[in-house]
């Protein structure tokens, strides 16, 4: 079967600047892709021209075989690609519950357009991520952990076939991080893929079928974790500097 998510050459350039340069990966249906590499390397340049919020300066990308050049971030949602964002910005004014029913009136398919039912998927998926109990606040008075949390909720709200994370584990201490892997193992086993930007070694050792590195921009390993991790231009760029 076709993997269902395939990256081509993808190239992003911002005037004289080399974001990301010719960078290829497939996406298997069911897989949990890690994304790492040190900061500046594009990693985040990459989830947003694969959802839309960026266009590709060069390169193609496929999901279950459209092609996603000349859609708009909204169709590729409908398609099925949900996202999380590393700055999180909660719909002001709204409660916790609403932001959440938001991803699920816009969604897959162009969404469910009936309040109460998107109010019903959006409960379901505050209790999923351990939000139920703060559904009638208001968004903006989450603390960072709950807006990670509210992020994650508003993304499955949604009913993606692929959900691309940013950094959902960031600021978490490691039992709520451990909480999180357990999330994340549990919508992969719903049958949605991940590709998942993480900097906590611990999660994407645990998390990752495969995992993919970026170094300047550019792909520089990719590969079964274990294999990834032990590779030395991977430790040179990104695991010495950090243990260092």
């Amino acid at each position: 079967m076709p993997s269902l998510l395939n990256v081509r050459g993808l190239t992003k350039r911002f005037a004289g600047l080399v974001a990301l340069s010719d960078v290829s990966f497939e996406l298997e249906r069911g897989e949990i892709l890690g994304l790492i590499g040190p900061n500046g390397a594009g990693k985040t340049t990459l989830i947003n021209m694969i959802s839309g919020t960026l266009s590709a300066t060069d390169g193609d990308v496929t999901f279950d075989g459209c092609d996603l050049k000349r859609l708009p971030a909204y169709r590729r949602a409908r398609l099925g690609i949900g996202r999380t964002f590393q700055i999180m910005r909660p719909f002001p004014g709204l409660s916790v519950l609403d932001n959440v029913a938001v991803g699920a009136l816009f969604g897959t398919g162009g969404g469910d357009h009936n309040l109460p039912r998107a109010r019903r998927v959006a409960s379901e998926k505050l209790e999923f991520v351990g939000l139920a109990h703060r559904a009638n606040q208001r968004a903006e008075a989450l603390g960072g952990p709950d807006r990670k949390r509210l992020e994650l909720a508003k993304a499955l709200a949604m009913n993606p076939r692929m959900l691309l994370l940013d950094e959902v584990m960031a600021g978490l201490n490691l039992v709520e991080i451990e909480a999180v892997i357990a999330m994340i193992k549990k919508v992969r086993d719903q049958g949605i893929s991940i590709l998942v930007i993480e900097h906590v070694m611990k999660a994407i050792r645990s998390l990752s079928d495969r995992l993919l590195v970026l170094h300047h921009g550019e792909k520089i390993a990719e590969g079964a974790p274990e294999q990834v991790l032990r590779d030395p231009q991977v430790v040179e760029a990104y695991l010495g500097r950090r243990r260092a």
